[in-house]
């Protein structure tokens, strides 16, 4: 006993300890001030308050994992399924802490709330204890972190953004602590994070780089080996469960035009279709950036805080690259151990641009880079710093872009409960409770789909559907996401069971016409059992 406290005190890891609870604590303080300044608490969030409708489809699937294994109706889009199971276009994988949580915990409209804000306690906590901090780093840590508003956005949301933020964050700790002792277990660790984050988005194979580079480095060809056994493993993984898993979307989620263009139009072709989109969709971006600035263009503001953060690691990148260039010359062992770290996170800060130039629309990208802008934060507050240069310019357009200019309520206001809308919720899962009955026949199938009618024309114009009533779905039923105009033209050859639509619109005028059932109507939107 005796020896074991005096290396607990000779490592100083009871300071460690007490540096890692305090900053633990920084993810839920966070969350209260910012829901106490407008005059709420945390249990107020409402997640059908959103605007945010992929929270919907989220929700919904974890829902039925929970409660049945897998959801008994398809989710899909114009009625789109996956080949097996029923999930919607992204992967399950994405949402795996959720369902743990809901196996143990239960899944109810709070949960996604509470397990964001937990786990990304767990990664602050981690990180800390990884890493050893000085006091100094972790003040400028707490000053980017409360900056950077959009970590509590999405705590306090049903998106998944925060399970990513949180794995890389993790992720980092694990490898700058891999580099003061070189363990195969942490190794190990680095690839099993790095997989899963592929598996969730496949942008994240650039971090896959990192334990990649790791083994190569420690046992060579074995490494080389082993590594492109990884990748090819993971690579295969992704592409079996996006080929079985994933339903149709709209559109492709991402674009291969820019790589078929060498089949199809020749190399020189190929090179011209390559560079073209650069240009034009580089034009955009700094249009979409230019705005943020000037009016709080969300997509804009994310732009621009990746921008100035890609800078910066870039700049201390290549300060520290001549640092090691130094001491190599000088017969000197270079010890700073956060070099490869902010090398290989600029590295990927360039490749997810040319990533989100090339494959992505702007606008929906946009949220993508958050998870890169977050985990720049904990490397930046490590950075040797005389002055505190890159953390002041971080921090002030951190404040600029997403507290000062951060007008859009769309993007930025966290949903709290409004009394109208959970009364108006609560009548509909009165209403559908009893009405709404999975079908006994072999599972998922269309009999547990319910239609959603994205939008409908009406005498007033074009209206969009009052989605969020549709959390009160029955757990385990499906949800096809539909646009009108399919709605309409498909009308006859529908497949799913019942369909929710405006109001008002066209499509109830057509619903009424050829008698179907009517289950539940309120000013908002009405739903139909189509047989």
């Amino acid at each position: 006993m005796a020896g074991f406290l005096n290396w607990w005190k000779s490592d100083k890891r009871y300071m460690a300890l007490v540096k890692a609870l305090i900053m633990a604590c920084l993810p839920a303080l966070c969350c209260l001030v910012h829901c106490a300044v407008q005059g709420r608490s945390i249990g107020e969030v409402y997640l059908p308050a959103s605007e945010w409708n992929d929270e919907l489809f989220y929700f919904k699937q974890v829902e039925g994992i929970v409660s049945f294994g897998y959801p008994q109706g398809y989710f899909g889009f114009n009625e789109s399924h996956a080949l097996k199971l029923s999930f919607a276009a992204w992967s399950p994988v994405l949402v795996f802490p959720w369902i743990i949580w809901g196996f143990l915990f239960g899944w109810n409209l709070m949960s996604p709330v509470v397990c964001n804000i937990l786990l990304l306690t767990i990664a602050v906590f981690l990180f800390v204890w990884l890493v050893r901090p000085t006091w100094k780093q972790m003040g400028i840590l707490t000053l980017l972190f409360c900056l950077y508003t959009p970590f509590v956005r999405y705590m306090l949301s049903g998106m998944p953004e925060v399970i990513c933020f949180s794995m890389l964050i993790i992720f980092y700790g694990i490898a700058y602590n891999y580099m003061k002792e070189e363990k195969a277990y942490k190794l190990v660790l680095l690839f099993v994070i790095s997989g899963l984050l592929v598996l969730m988005r496949p942008y994240m194979l650039l971090f896959l780089l990192l334990p990649m580079c790791f083994w190569i480095r420690r046992n060579g060809w074995r490494g080389l080996l082993g590594s492109a056994a990884v990748l090819v493993a993971v690579g295969g993984g992704y592409t079996l469960i996006k080929h079985y898993l994933g339903a149709e979307y709209f559109a492709p989620l991402f674009f291969t035009d820019w790589i078929t263009a060498f089949f199809e139009q020749g190399f020189f072709g190929g090179v011209h279709h390559f560079f073209g989109r650069l240009y034009w969709m580089g034009r955009d971006f700094i249009g979409h950036t230019v705005e943020g600035f000037k009016s709080g263009l969300a997509s804009g503001a994310f732009f621009g805080g990746y921008l100035v953060m890609m800078a910066v690691l870039l700049w201390q990148s290549a300060a520290d690259y001549r640092r090691y260039r130094k001491s190599r010359r000088e017969g000197r062992e270079f010890t700073d151990k956060l070099f490869l770290l902010e090398s290989h996170l600029a590295f990927c800060f360039v490749g997810m641009l040319f990533a989100l130039l090339l494959m992505y629309k702007l606008t929906e990208g946009s949220k993508h880079l958050l998870t890169f802008i977050a985990v720049g934060i904990f490397i930046v507050s490590l950075m040797r710093t005389a002055f505190y240069k890159k953390a002041v310019l971080i921090g002030a357009v951190f404040a600029y872009l997403y507290s000062y200019m951060a007008v859009e309520p769309y993007d930025y206001q966290i949903p709290f409960v409004e009394e109208q809308r959970r009364e108006q919720l609560e009548g509909w899962r009165q209403a559908l409770d009893g009405e709404l009955v999975l079908s006994e026949k072999s599972s998922p199938c269309y009999d547990n789909v319910v239609i959603w009618v994205l939008w409908d024309n009406t005498k007033k114009g074009r209206v969009s559907s009052k989605w969020q009533l549709l959390y009160a779905l029955p757990e385990g039923f499906g949800i096809s996401c539909c646009d009108g105009e399919y709605a309409a033209d498909n009308f006859d050859a529908l497949q799913s069971r019942y369909i929710a639509t405006v109001e008002g619109g066209e499509i109830d005028d057509r619903c009424q016409e050829a008698g179907l059932r009517q289950v539940m109507r309120d000013t908002d939107m009405v739903l139909y059992e189509r047989y």
